[in-house]
């Protein structure tokens, strides 16, 4: 069964740091491009970043460019986004997806698989 979970999200202060992971079973995640995406109350669902399945190239949204690192731990199936500086306008619910096709250097634009989400609030 393709499952995604992520955890690491919480309550951090506007310049901190945190890092969620988002871990699948059911499948290999390193053959697959896999997206961060978030989504804050009232508004649309956002990607944020992406690694593609052909040679592993990531993306990153221009909001987040600079300050977040999306990784990949293929021993443990596990990609990670580490989040730093951050700011309050990053405040949303996370998720990260997967997709079985195959795209090259790029990212689909449409995910089949999704996870549960994490919580990320920044606020003072």
């Amino acid at each position: 069964q393709v499952q995604l979970v992520e955890s690491g999200g919480g309550l951090v202060q506007p310049g901190g740091s945190l890092r969620l992971s988002c871990v699948a079973s059911g499948f290999t995640l390193g053959y697959y491009a896999v997206g961060w995406f978030r989504q804050a109350p009232g508004k649309e669902r956002e990607g944020v970043s992406c690694i593609s399945s052909g040679d592993g190239t990531i993306y990153y949204a221009d909001s987040v460019k600079g300050r977040f690192t999306l990784s990949r731990d293929n021993a443990k199936n596990t990609v990670y986004l580490q989040m730093s500086s951050l700011k309050p306008e990053d405040t949303a619910v996370y998720y990260c997806a997967t997709d079985f096709g195959l795209y090259g250097s790029n990212c689909p634009d449409e995910y089949d698989y999704w996870g549960q989400g994490t919580q990320v609030t920044v606020s003072s």
